[in-house]
């Protein structure tokens, strides 16, 4: 998920490339802290999964593959993966949540955009 405009879908891997490569990649050791709205969507996840190893999560319902969350997300951007078993339904949740907020999924496994908020509204 990032931050700013949503690409044509050709431009959207290199776009995630770029940006991943800047803020996340890159060879600069300096921890760039989140964006208010890249900070804030961790937090919404949060607000609905716990964290990973969260002693609440006593059924180990945490989707998450790393912790904490919020070490993925570094100035427009956050990058995180998720149990395989739980990506189907968590991703679309999250994709859906990025949309409501005006930010934009790119989803690397897929190597494509995720809908937009309009784009998941019932016909």
């Amino acid at each position: 998920m990032w931050e700013g405009d949503r690409p044509d879908e050709p431009d959207a891997a290199a776009t995630f490339a770029a940006l991943y490569d800047r803020y996340i990649g890159g060879d600069d050791p300096r921890r760039i802290p989140p964006t208010p709205a890249i900070r804030a969507y961790v937090e919404s996840l949060l607000d609905r999964w716990y964290e990973m190893g969260d002693p609440r999560d006593i059924d180990d319902t945490s989707p998450w593959s790393d912790a904490p969350l919020m070490n993925n997300a570094h100035g427009p951007i956050i990058y995180f993966a998720m149990r395989y078993s739980m990506a189907d339904e968590v991703s679309a949740a999250c994709a859906q949540m990025a949309a409501e907020r005006g930010l934009v999924c790119f989803d690397v496994q897929w190597n494509q955009l995720r809908p937009t908020a309009e784009e998941h509204l019932p016909a």
